[in-house]
């Protein structure tokens, strides 16, 4: 396995651990934002992982 797949498969990883994490930062803060802020939050935390695994994806299907 070449040093490219292997470090594109550690991103892939590393980009879904962000989204996970950072949903649930969205979802256990206190409730004192509204719900519209979290939601914000969570949508950044959604297009930022799905973004890094797209472009993983390229890499990948060389």
């Amino acid at each position: 396995m070449s040093m490219q797949k292997i470090a594109t498969k550690v991103f892939i990883i590393a980009s879904v651990v962000f989204g996970v994490l950072g949903i649930t930062v969205v979802i256990t803060e206190p409730k004192d934002e509204s719900l519209l802020s979290k939601l914000l939050f969570a949508t950044v935390f959604v297009i930022l992982s799905s973004f890094a695994l797209s472009v993983a994806g390229k890499y990948l299907a060389d």
